[in-house]
């Protein structure tokens, strides 16, 4: 005896079924797709950051300064010098090496002219520079990175 199945009631619901997944793939497409667009004003955007904490830096290199976290306020002179903010004996900085500010709850970075320069994410500073979270600042020797 042959087994007799009735083909509509079992592919009807399995339509059903992904026309409804179709539907509702291309509603989450369309909802990302209008978040990413949204466009943030640049003073929206300014007053959400100033709500977290103010940026910083955490000391990467030398090893036996690690993990030191330097809070920026209002500014930090980093060099050789005893008579610099964060003095560090390093003989790629020099005497006075650079200047880390906060400006408007920003975070900025300025070579004072130093020898061997100031990098920030492997780019050489040439100007005042602003900083974000998760940079890497190298000044002469001494790694930082910016943390909150």
């Amino acid at each position: 005896m042959m087994a007799v199945t009735n083909y509509a009631a079992v592919v009807r619901p399995l339509q059903l079924l992904i026309m409804v997944v179709a539907v509702l793939f291309f509603a989450r497409v369309l909802r990302v797709a209008q978040l990413q667009t949204k466009s943030i004003t640049p003073d929206a955007a300014r007053r959400s950051r100033r709500k977290s904490a103010t940026l910083a830096l955490s000391i990467i290199e030398p090893l036996d300064r690690a993990d030191e976290r330097i809070e920026v306020s209002p500014s930090v002179v980093i060099g050789r010098s005893p008579e610099c903010d964060l003095a560090i004996t390093d003989t790629f900085l020099s005497s006075r090496h650079a200047r880390f500010s906060v400006d408007g709850g920003d975070l900025f970075i300025e070579d004072l002219g130093s020898t061997n320069g100031s990098y920030v994410n492997q780019e050489r500073v040439v100007t005042r520079t602003q900083l974000e979270r998760g940079d890497i600042v190298q000044t002469g020797g001494v790694l930082f990175e910016v943390v909150r």
